[in-house]
This record gives C-alpha cells, structure tokens and sequence, in this order.
C-alpha cells in the first residue's frame, strides 16, 4: 500500500538512485514516481517503485560502482552519515549530479560545535554555547551554572545525543554518559553545551544552491514518544504543513535574520552548498533562533513538505544539484499534510522485530499514502511484511484543510495492525490550537 505521490508533472523519464532506507527516501521516491527509481538500500515500500539495491550508502567505492553502473542523471543522498562520509564528493568528482551538500558543508550537521561557532561568527541567532573536549571541564561548568542546561554529544547520533536536563543533576549525568560512558561512542568525546532556548520548535526546510535559495512549507515535529510531549526522545513520533506558528512575520524574521546570514557566511567560508539546509528553529513570542541545523531533508518532516510542492520535484532537485535553482519555478500547495510515526513495541529503546504487519492492502482515504521505514520481508515463507526497526510506518494524508488531514491520517492508522504497535494520538495539537 503506497499513496499518491506529492504532485510532480513529469515531463520525461529519467534515472535517479536514491540513497537511503527510511520513510524519507519512500516519500522521495513518490515524489519522483514514475522516473526510473534505483534505492541503496530502499525498503519494502521502495521496492514498489523500482529497484532496491542492498548495501550501505556510506561505502562511497560501493556508491560509485552503483552510479558506473547504471548511469543515473541524479543521485539524492537522504541520510546525514553518507554526506558526512563525503558520498557527494566522490560522485561529483566522478561527473555524477547529486543533490546533497559536500562533506565540508556538511559539518553543519555533523558538528554541533562546528554549527554553533558557524552561528557566532556569521551572526545567526542561537543560544549561548560553551564546547568541551574534557569531562571534568564540562561537569565543573554545570556545578558553577547549576541551572537547566542542554548537552548535546558533538558528533552524529542518529536523532539521538541530545538533552535538555532540567538541572545540573541531569546534566552531569548526561556529560558522564556521553564522555566517559560513551553512550553515542566518539560522538560524545566533544560535547555542546547550551542555554535552554524557550518556545515552540519548528522544522523550516530550504533548498539551497550557490547562493539561491528557495524555502518549502514550514513543519513542526513531534520528538517525544507519548502524548503531551511526554516520554524519551525519538527520531520524530509525527510531523505535518504548514506550522502556523510560522506566520508570514516568522518566515520574514528567519529569512532575513537566518537564511541570509547563513548563505552569505557558506560563501564567506568558501562552502559551496547544494542541497537542502533544514533549520531547526524555536520560536518565542514571534522571535526565532536556531536550535540544530540538518544538511538532508527530515524524517518525518519529508512525507508532510514533499506533498506541498507545487512544480516538478526531479526538475527543482536536479537544479539545485547543478546550481541552477535561480532558474527554477516552483511554489508551495494550499492545503496542508499530517503524518502519524507507527513505531514497534520497545521504541526508542530496544524495539521489537519479527511482528507481521497486517491491514497494508485496504483502500486508503482520499489524499493517504503509507511510507515504509522499519519493515522486511520474513514470517512463514518469507513472503510477509514484519516489523525490522523503530519507527516502522509512516503513515498520513494530505486534504484542503489542517482538519481533514488530520482526520484521515488517523483513519491511515486504523488500517494498520501489528503486535506491540504504538503512537502518538496527539499530532498537530498545537495546530488544533490555533
């Protein structure tokens, strides 16, 4: 069961390879159904779409003999561990068009310490930070602040590496299970440590290229695992478009006071950046800063931004790649898009796999898709789709309205059925609350 793809009017067909194995790279692959689609690796909802490919994306020899191979007019890479691992590099060192920032730009993700000195020096508002490479440095800083702090393991953590400790106690306990523990391993050797920064989150998505920008339809959220914000933090339990607590004074505060700061400091650093920069801001009281910045497209965000797209979504991603975005034309959608994270039992911990999926060939609602992350085949006789991950489904609608969208989402979730299943009821409340 897939859904509709996010409305790209294809005008030839050509060869993409995906990079990839999440709900992302499935709500990627809708969007440029019906080209010619390669995943490494893909899912099971990919393989509905074209060829999955095993392997890991990072091996960057492993990617480039794919690419020799089938010739691909783009490559999109979707995670952050193949751009850091300089995948983009390689394949345009090699003549391939790829849509993804190269391993240098991508430090803006792969270091938070590298991301807020980036901030500091270019003027991008952000909280205050202190960096600390020794554990007995970073512990006495918290005794002295003793207040609610924010540690954040300095290197990739797959979602993971960060919390807002809500006093010193936890805050020590956090540097001691990122540096000495090593919880997340060297990506806890060097922590960030900041401010808590009040508001409310929001994920701003922009397509970014030599210079010309393009901003897609603002997105919030959901990190925590139960309702009411409640529980550890995940990988995101659910996201939807457009955030009304983005509002048109937002979007032109984060435009003038973070977008063209960032670019203009890209090019003032030498950083030829081509490819998505997903801000993660907080907002307070109309006022935004950044709390993260991603070099890829988020995951879940992607299933509720892709469908907002107004244009041909293989055209804007292939003009990007080869800095021709100030040529392209694309707007955003009315309407808006929810989708609801479906996550095995155990999520975030130690997640159950093995568990059938059932209910995946019923007729969706108007405007509904099913985007794969965490399945396999396997079951008696291998032919059946089982749980293989965390967040195992994800699953939403677009419609005209927040409300519709919403209503149908959780009517997707309805056809949905496998053992220990669990999500969040919430989605979109502080949109039901505007």
């Amino acid at each position: 069961m897939s859904g509709s793809s996010p409305g790209s009017s294809v005008r030839s067909k050509a060869s993409v390879l995906v990079l990839g194995s999440g709900a992302r790279e499935h709500a990627l692959g809708l969007a440029l159904s019906p080209h010619t689609l390669t995943f490494l690796p893909g899912n099971e909802g990919t393989r509905a779409l074209g060829r999955n490919i095993p392997g890991d994306p990072t091996d960057v020899p492993l990617v480039l003999r794919i690419a020799a191979e089938i010739k691909p007019d783009l490559v999109i890479v979707g995670p952050e561990a193949p751009l850091c691992a300089g995948v983009v590099d390689a394949l345009r060192a090699a003549g391939v068009v790829a849509f993804g920032p190269t391993q240098d730009c991508a430090r803006l993700e792969g270091s938070k310490a590298f991301m807020k000195e980036f901030c500091k020096r270019h003027g991008v508002p952000t909280a205050g930070f202190r960096v600390f490479d020794d554990a007995e440095q970073a512990k006495a800083y918290i005794r002295a602040e003793d207040r609610a702090l924010v540690v954040k393991a300095d290197g990739l953590c797959a979602g993971k590496g960060v919390v807002v400790a809500h006093d010193a106690e936890e805050a020590l306990a956090a540097v001691e299970s990122m540096m000495v523990a090593r919880a997340f391993g060297a990506a806890g050797a060097r922590v960030v440590i900041e401010d808590v920064l009040p508001g409310e989150e929001a994920s701003y998505h922009v397509l970014v290229s030599r210079g010309d920008v393009l901003a897609l339809a603002p997105a919030q959220d959901h990190k925590r695992a139960l309702d009411g914000d409640r529980g550890p933090n995940t990988g995101g339990m659910g996201a939807y478009a457009p955030a009304p607590i983005v509002t048109p004074d937002v979007r032109e505060r984060v435009t003038k006071e973070i977008v063209e700061p960032v670019v203009r400091g890209l090019r003032e650093d030498g950083l030829d950046f081509r490819g998505v920069l997903f801000v993660g801001l907080m907002i307070e009281e109309g006022v935004p800063r950044v709390l993260e910045f991603n070099v890829r497209f988020g995951d879940p965000e992607t299933s509720v931004v892709l469908p907002l797209i107004d244009g041909d979504v293989y055209e804007l991603l292939t003009a990007v790649a080869n800095g021709t975005l100030g040529n392209a034309t694309a707007g955003t959608r009315e309407g808006s898009c929810v989708t609801v994270v479906i996550a095995a039992e155990g999520y975030p911990g130690s997640p159950a796999k093995g568990d059938e999926i059932k209910g995946l060939e019923k007729k969706l609602p108007e405007g509904g898709y099913v985007l794969h992350a965490g399945t396999a085949r396997g079951g008696e006789g291998g032919d059946a789709i089982v749980t293989a991950g965390g967040r195992v489904l994800a699953v939403g609608a677009r419609a005209p309205t927040f409300a519709e969208a919403r209503t149908r989402a959780y009517e997707v979730v309805e056809c949905i059925q496998f053992r220990g299943m669990h999500f969040r009821k919430d989605i979109g409340y502080r949109a039901l609350k505007s």
